[in-house]
């Protein structure tokens, strides 16, 4: 049975102020692995020169019920392995 998830982008705390969230998807999926992907494809391209928002340092998941279910920033990013 599909369920619905929450892609949100987040950027940057700033002067003191939390992060804010700089974009929300919401989609629908049996399983939780095209919305990992999805969210990766976000995250990289947010982090491309030609992205038109606010800088992002992290990509995460959110179930339906507010559980965040998976996380990525740049930091990960930085100690991923290359390949």
């Amino acid at each position: 049975m599909a369920q619905t998830y929450h892609i949100e982008a987040i950027g940057f705390e700033a002067a003191g102020k939390p992060a804010e969230i700089v974009q929300r998807l919401a989609v629908r999926a049996g399983t939780l692995e095209p919305v990992h992907q999805r969210a990766m494809r976000l995250f990289r391209r947010s982090r491309a020169p030609q992205w038109p928002d606010a800088p992002v340092e992290a990509v995460r998941i959110v179930d339906g019920a507010g559980t965040e279910l998976f996380r990525w920033t740049i930091w990960d990013e930085m100690s991923a392995p290359t390949r």
